[in-house]
């Protein structure tokens, strides 16, 4: 495999970054079905999802990845995926907006991770995602941890969606926030 990037988190783990391939369809199932189980701060919350779907999710990831609408990048930890995120370009008047999603497994969290991974996102996106202004994201409100480091990334608040997002059975708000680049 070949890595764009690595770094030692504050415990010292060795985490690589890089782009998947179809050979992490199932590396990558085994992973959202982990954090939709924990129902973390993400869309796909208390669903499995099958091999053939992720397989073909996956295969757009990577077709939108080799036309330059989108870049996906996986971090590891030795074999095991700790996190994944993406900006993904928007269609027609919106083709110069970047869509922003970022996950990290609940046991790598809180060692800089979700930062160094933001950071390689939107610098690999700068690089191949041509007429790329603004990237935009959407959190949860109770998730005041990563609104803290998109805040501290740059990013700035233009908006709220109240009780958009449910989790766990209660309804959250959706923080809409941006940065241009």
């Amino acid at each position: 495999m070949e890595y764009i990037d690595s770094f030692i988190t504050k415990s010292s783990k060795e985490i690589k970054f890089r782009y998947p391939t179809i050979n992490d369809a199932q590396i990558l199932m085994d992973y959202i079905n982990k954090l939709s189980t924990e129902q973390s701060f993400i869309l796909f919350q208390g669903h499995q999802q099958t091999l053939k779907a992720e397989t073909k999710w996956l295969k757009e990831k990577i077709k939108e990845t080799k036309s330059n609408k989108g870049v996906y990048l996986c971090a590891f930890n030795g074999n095991q995926l700790v996190g994944c995120g993406e900006i993904t370009l928007g269609n027609n008047a919106k083709s110069h907006v970047g869509d922003f999603g970022i996950s990290v497994t609940f046991d790598f969290r809180g060692e800089g991770i979700g930062q160094k991974l933001m950071e390689l996102i939107i610098s690999e996106s700068i690089k191949k995602l041509s007429g790329l202004k603004i990237i935009t994201l959407e959190v949860f409100g109770e998730n005041k941890i990563a609104q803290s480091l998109y805040k501290k990334m740059g990013f700035i608040k233009f908006g709220c969606l109240p009780k958009s997002l449910e989790r766990r059975g209660k309804m959250d708000d959706a923080i809409l926030m941006y940065k241009k680049v």
